[in-house]
Protein backbone atom coordinates (compact mmCIF):
# COMPACT_ATOMS: atom_id res chain seq x y z
CA UNK A 1 0.00 0.00 0.00
CA UNK A 2 1.35 3.40 -0.97
CA UNK A 3 2.25 5.63 1.95
CA UNK A 4 4.54 8.50 2.88
CA UNK A 5 6.99 8.54 5.77
CA UNK A 6 8.38 11.54 7.63
CA UNK A 7 11.15 11.29 10.23
CA UNK A 8 11.64 14.41 12.36
CA UNK A 9 14.57 15.34 14.57
CA UNK A 10 14.36 18.22 17.06
CA UNK A 11 17.91 19.40 17.79
CA UNK A 12 18.48 21.70 20.74
CA UNK A 13 20.95 22.49 23.51
CA UNK A 14 20.60 25.33 26.02
CA UNK A 15 22.99 28.28 25.69
CA UNK A 16 26.06 27.50 27.80
CA UNK A 17 28.03 30.69 27.21
CA UNK A 18 29.32 32.53 30.28
CA UNK A 19 27.32 35.79 30.07
CA UNK A 20 30.29 38.16 30.43
CA UNK A 21 32.82 36.33 28.28
CA UNK A 22 30.24 34.96 25.81
CA UNK A 23 32.31 31.77 25.63
CA UNK A 24 31.55 28.31 26.96
CA UNK A 25 33.85 27.59 29.85
CA UNK A 26 35.49 24.20 30.43
CA UNK A 27 33.04 21.61 31.76
CA UNK A 28 34.91 18.67 33.35
CA UNK A 29 31.83 16.43 33.17
CA UNK A 30 32.05 16.60 29.35
CA UNK A 31 35.58 15.14 29.26
CA UNK A 32 37.38 14.32 27.07
CA UNK A 33 35.71 17.25 25.26
CA UNK A 34 36.18 20.82 26.47
CA UNK A 35 32.45 21.29 27.11
CA UNK A 36 29.11 19.67 26.44
CA UNK A 37 28.44 21.68 23.28
CA UNK A 38 31.63 20.34 21.72
CA UNK A 39 30.99 16.81 22.93
CA UNK A 40 27.44 16.68 21.58
CA UNK A 41 28.56 18.26 18.31
CA UNK A 42 31.12 15.48 17.90
CA UNK A 43 28.78 12.69 18.96
CA UNK A 44 25.63 13.86 17.20
CA UNK A 45 25.56 16.94 14.97
CA UNK A 46 28.74 16.10 13.10
CA UNK A 47 27.66 12.46 12.92
CA UNK A 48 24.19 13.00 11.46
CA UNK A 49 25.52 15.11 8.59
CA UNK A 50 28.14 12.47 7.73
CA UNK A 51 26.61 9.16 8.76
CA UNK A 52 28.37 5.95 7.81
CA UNK A 53 26.64 2.98 6.20
CA UNK A 54 28.75 -0.19 6.40
CA UNK A 55 28.87 -2.69 3.58
CA UNK A 56 28.68 -6.48 3.77
CA UNK A 57 32.39 -6.68 4.49
CA UNK A 58 32.09 -4.35 7.47
CA UNK A 59 33.89 -1.50 5.77
CA UNK A 60 32.26 1.88 5.21
CA UNK A 61 30.30 1.62 1.97
CA UNK A 62 28.64 5.05 1.90
CA UNK A 63 28.45 8.26 3.90
CA UNK A 64 25.22 10.26 3.80
CA UNK A 65 23.95 13.54 5.22
CA UNK A 66 20.83 12.23 6.97
CA UNK A 67 19.39 15.76 7.25
CA UNK A 68 18.87 15.70 3.48
CA UNK A 69 16.23 13.01 4.07
CA UNK A 70 14.54 13.87 7.36
CA UNK A 71 12.50 16.78 8.65
CA UNK A 72 14.50 18.71 11.24
CA UNK A 73 14.79 21.86 13.31
CA UNK A 74 17.69 23.33 15.27
CA UNK A 75 17.27 25.95 17.97
CA UNK A 76 18.54 29.36 16.78
CA UNK A 77 20.88 29.77 19.76
CA UNK A 78 22.37 26.33 19.06
CA UNK A 79 22.81 27.20 15.38
CA UNK A 80 24.59 30.39 16.42
CA UNK A 81 27.15 28.32 18.35
CA UNK A 82 27.51 25.75 15.54
CA UNK A 83 27.99 28.50 12.96
CA UNK A 84 31.05 29.84 14.77
CA UNK A 85 32.49 26.74 16.47
CA UNK A 86 31.69 23.97 13.96
CA UNK A 87 31.47 25.70 10.55
CA UNK A 88 31.71 22.50 8.50
CA UNK A 89 28.75 21.02 10.36
CA UNK A 90 26.87 24.30 9.94
CA UNK A 91 27.50 24.30 6.18
CA UNK A 92 26.23 20.71 5.96
CA UNK A 93 23.01 21.66 7.78
CA UNK A 94 22.29 24.44 5.27
CA UNK A 95 23.25 22.19 2.35
CA UNK A 96 20.80 19.54 3.56
CA UNK A 97 17.91 21.98 3.42
CA UNK A 98 18.92 23.13 -0.06
CA UNK A 99 19.12 19.53 -1.29
CA UNK A 100 15.66 18.66 0.06
CA UNK A 101 14.24 21.86 -1.41
CA UNK A 102 15.61 20.87 -4.83
CA UNK A 103 14.27 17.31 -4.51
CA UNK A 104 10.84 17.95 -3.00
CA UNK A 105 10.13 21.61 -3.69
CA UNK A 106 9.98 22.12 0.08
CA UNK A 107 12.94 22.25 2.46
CA UNK A 108 13.35 19.84 5.36
CA UNK A 109 14.16 22.55 7.91
CA UNK A 110 11.51 23.92 10.27
CA UNK A 111 11.85 27.15 12.21
CA UNK A 112 11.68 27.47 15.99
CA UNK A 113 11.06 30.40 18.36
CA UNK A 114 14.35 32.16 19.02
CA UNK A 115 14.67 30.98 22.62
CA UNK A 116 13.46 27.75 24.17
CA UNK A 117 10.51 29.40 25.90
CA UNK A 118 7.21 27.79 26.88
CA UNK A 119 4.94 29.93 24.73
CA UNK A 120 1.64 29.23 26.59
CA UNK A 121 3.29 30.75 29.68
CA UNK A 122 4.62 33.80 27.83
CA UNK A 123 3.03 37.22 27.57
CA UNK A 124 1.43 38.07 24.21
CA UNK A 125 4.26 40.49 23.39
CA UNK A 126 6.99 37.99 24.29
CA UNK A 127 5.24 35.24 22.35
CA UNK A 128 5.06 37.37 19.21
CA UNK A 129 8.66 38.51 19.63
CA UNK A 130 9.98 34.96 20.00
CA UNK A 131 8.13 33.78 16.89
CA UNK A 132 9.19 36.80 14.81
CA UNK A 133 12.83 36.50 15.89
CA UNK A 134 12.76 32.78 15.10
CA UNK A 135 11.40 33.48 11.62
CA UNK A 136 13.97 36.24 11.01
CA UNK A 137 16.83 34.00 12.13
CA UNK A 138 15.57 31.20 9.86
CA UNK A 139 15.36 33.54 6.86
CA UNK A 140 18.92 34.75 7.43
CA UNK A 141 20.34 31.26 7.66
CA UNK A 142 18.31 29.24 5.17
CA UNK A 143 17.50 32.00 2.69
CA UNK A 144 13.79 31.28 2.58
CA UNK A 145 10.63 31.74 4.62
CA UNK A 146 9.78 28.86 6.96
CA UNK A 147 6.63 26.90 6.26
CA UNK A 148 6.49 25.11 9.61
CA UNK A 149 7.60 25.89 13.16
CA UNK A 150 8.54 23.46 15.92
CA UNK A 151 7.35 24.63 19.34
CA UNK A 152 9.66 24.22 22.36
CA UNK A 153 8.52 21.06 24.18
CA UNK A 154 5.62 21.21 21.67
CA UNK A 155 3.97 23.38 24.34
CA UNK A 156 0.79 24.76 22.82
CA UNK A 157 -2.49 26.54 23.41
CA UNK A 158 -4.92 28.51 21.25
CA UNK A 159 -3.01 31.79 21.61
CA UNK A 160 0.24 30.12 20.56
CA UNK A 161 -1.24 28.71 17.35
CA UNK A 162 -2.96 32.03 16.67
CA UNK A 163 0.43 33.77 16.87
CA UNK A 164 2.02 31.25 14.50
CA UNK A 165 -0.80 31.63 12.00
CA UNK A 166 -0.68 35.43 12.24
CA UNK A 167 3.05 35.37 11.38
CA UNK A 168 2.53 33.20 8.29
CA UNK A 169 3.43 29.77 9.68
CA UNK A 170 1.46 27.09 7.84
CA UNK A 171 1.86 24.12 10.19
CA UNK A 172 3.30 22.71 13.39
CA UNK A 173 3.84 19.21 14.79
CA UNK A 174 2.35 17.96 18.06
CA UNK A 175 2.18 14.78 20.12
CA UNK A 176 -0.93 12.63 19.65
CA UNK A 177 -2.24 13.34 23.18
CA UNK A 178 -2.30 17.07 22.39
CA UNK A 179 -4.87 16.86 19.59
CA UNK A 180 -8.44 15.58 19.65
CA UNK A 181 -10.11 14.19 16.51
CA UNK A 182 -6.83 13.94 14.57
CA UNK A 183 -7.24 12.28 11.13
CA UNK A 184 -6.76 8.53 11.43
CA UNK A 185 -4.67 8.33 8.26
CA UNK A 186 -1.84 10.46 9.68
CA UNK A 187 -2.73 13.57 7.67
CA UNK A 188 -2.66 17.05 9.14
CA UNK A 189 -5.77 18.35 10.85
CA UNK A 190 -7.09 21.89 10.47
CA UNK A 191 -7.17 24.03 13.58
CA UNK A 192 -9.09 27.31 13.60
CA UNK A 193 -8.10 29.68 16.40
CA UNK A 194 -10.48 31.76 18.49
CA UNK A 195 -9.52 34.71 16.27
CA UNK A 196 -10.51 32.83 13.14
CA UNK A 197 -7.01 32.07 11.86
CA UNK A 198 -6.22 28.61 10.43
CA UNK A 199 -3.13 26.42 10.79
CA UNK A 200 -2.41 22.79 9.94
CA UNK A 201 -1.46 20.45 12.79
CA UNK A 202 0.42 17.18 12.28
CA UNK A 203 0.48 14.53 15.03
CA UNK A 204 3.33 12.04 15.06
CA UNK A 205 3.07 8.34 15.95
CA UNK A 206 3.60 8.35 19.70
CA UNK A 207 4.46 4.69 20.27
CA UNK A 208 6.86 4.57 17.35
CA UNK A 209 8.58 7.78 18.40
CA UNK A 210 8.94 6.56 21.99
CA UNK A 211 10.53 3.31 20.89
CA UNK A 212 13.03 5.19 18.74
CA UNK A 213 13.90 7.77 21.40
CA UNK A 214 14.22 5.35 24.28
CA UNK A 215 14.94 2.09 22.46
CA UNK A 216 14.88 -0.58 21.23
CA UNK A 217 14.36 0.64 17.65
CA UNK A 218 17.35 3.00 17.59
CA UNK A 219 19.53 -0.06 18.17
CA UNK A 220 17.85 -2.19 15.48
CA UNK A 221 17.42 -0.54 12.09
CA UNK A 222 15.64 -3.59 10.67
CA UNK A 223 12.98 -3.60 13.37
CA UNK A 224 12.62 0.19 13.08
CA UNK A 225 12.08 -0.11 9.32
CA UNK A 226 9.55 -2.91 9.79
CA UNK A 227 7.54 -0.81 12.25
CA UNK A 228 7.34 2.10 9.81
CA UNK A 229 6.26 0.00 6.85
CA UNK A 230 4.00 -2.54 8.62
CA UNK A 231 0.35 -2.79 7.62
CA UNK A 232 -1.98 -1.06 10.08
CA UNK A 233 -5.68 -0.62 10.72
CA UNK A 234 -6.88 1.92 9.82
CA UNK A 235 -4.38 2.12 6.99
CA UNK A 236 -2.27 5.31 7.24
CA UNK A 237 -1.37 7.46 4.28
CA UNK A 238 1.31 9.22 6.32
CA UNK A 239 3.47 7.68 9.03
CA UNK A 240 5.50 10.23 10.98
CA UNK A 241 7.70 10.11 14.02
CA UNK A 242 9.50 12.79 16.04
CA UNK A 243 12.14 12.71 18.74
CA UNK A 244 15.10 14.68 20.04
CA UNK A 245 17.77 14.75 17.35
CA UNK A 246 20.38 14.05 20.03
CA UNK A 247 18.90 10.54 20.14
CA UNK A 248 21.12 9.78 17.16
CA UNK A 249 24.68 9.58 18.40
CA UNK A 250 24.52 11.30 21.79
CA UNK A 251 21.75 9.59 23.75
CA UNK A 252 22.46 6.35 21.84
CA UNK A 253 25.97 5.76 20.53
CA UNK A 254 25.95 5.12 16.77
CA UNK A 255 22.23 5.88 16.60
CA UNK A 256 22.92 7.98 13.51
CA UNK A 257 24.03 4.79 11.74
CA UNK A 258 20.66 3.18 12.46
CA UNK A 259 18.96 6.31 11.13
CA UNK A 260 21.04 6.17 7.95
CA UNK A 261 20.21 2.50 7.46
CA UNK A 262 16.49 3.21 7.90
CA UNK A 263 16.67 6.04 5.37
CA UNK A 264 18.36 3.71 2.91
CA UNK A 265 15.79 0.98 3.59
CA UNK A 266 12.83 3.31 3.11
CA UNK A 267 14.28 4.48 -0.19
CA UNK A 268 14.39 0.89 -1.38
CA UNK A 269 10.87 -0.02 -0.18
CA UNK A 270 8.22 -0.13 -2.94
CA UNK A 271 5.26 2.23 -2.59
CA UNK A 272 6.92 4.24 0.19
CA UNK A 273 7.82 7.91 -0.24
CA UNK A 274 10.28 9.49 2.19
CA UNK A 275 9.46 13.19 2.37
CA UNK A 276 8.82 16.09 4.76
CA UNK A 277 5.72 17.63 6.31
CA UNK A 278 5.64 20.62 3.96
CA UNK A 279 5.74 18.55 0.79
CA UNK A 280 2.94 16.32 2.10
CA UNK A 281 0.82 19.32 3.05
CA UNK A 282 1.27 20.85 -0.40
CA UNK A 283 -0.38 17.76 -1.93
CA UNK A 284 -2.87 17.08 0.88
CA UNK A 285 -4.18 20.33 2.40
CA UNK A 286 -5.59 20.05 5.91
CA UNK A 287 -9.39 19.92 5.86
CA UNK A 288 -10.45 17.81 8.88
CA UNK A 289 -11.20 20.03 11.91
CA UNK A 290 -9.29 19.18 15.10
CA UNK A 291 -9.41 20.40 18.70
CA UNK A 292 -6.50 21.15 21.02
CA UNK A 293 -5.91 19.60 24.41
CA UNK A 294 -4.47 22.76 25.90
CA UNK A 295 -2.31 23.88 27.42
CA UNK A 296 -0.24 20.79 26.77
CA UNK A 297 3.26 19.63 25.80
CA UNK A 298 4.98 16.44 24.72
CA UNK A 299 6.89 15.99 27.99
CA UNK A 300 4.52 16.81 30.87
CA UNK A 301 1.45 14.74 31.70
CA UNK A 302 -0.01 17.76 33.54
CA UNK A 303 0.08 20.09 30.53
CA UNK A 304 2.74 22.74 31.18
CA UNK A 305 3.03 22.43 34.97
CA UNK A 306 6.60 21.17 34.64
CA UNK A 307 7.58 24.81 33.95
CA UNK A 308 4.94 26.45 36.13
CA UNK A 309 4.57 24.39 39.31
CA UNK A 310 7.58 22.05 39.25
CA UNK A 311 5.24 19.05 39.02
CA UNK A 312 8.16 16.70 38.39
Amino acid sequence: MARSVVLHGHFYQPPREEPWLEEVEAEPSAAPAHDWNRRIEQECYRAVVASRIPGADGRIARIINTLEWISFNLGPTLLEWIEHKAPRTYAAVLAADRASLARLGHGNALAMPYHHVILPLSSPRDRTTEVRWGIADFRRRFGRAPEGMWLPETAVDDATLDTLAAEGIRFTVLAPHQVADAPADGSAGLYVTSNGRSIAVFTYDGALSHDVAFGPLVRDAGQWLDRMTAERTPAPRLVSMACDGETWGHHHAFGEMALARVIEGLGATPDVTLENFASWLARHPATSPVRLVAPSSWSCTHGVDRWRRDCG
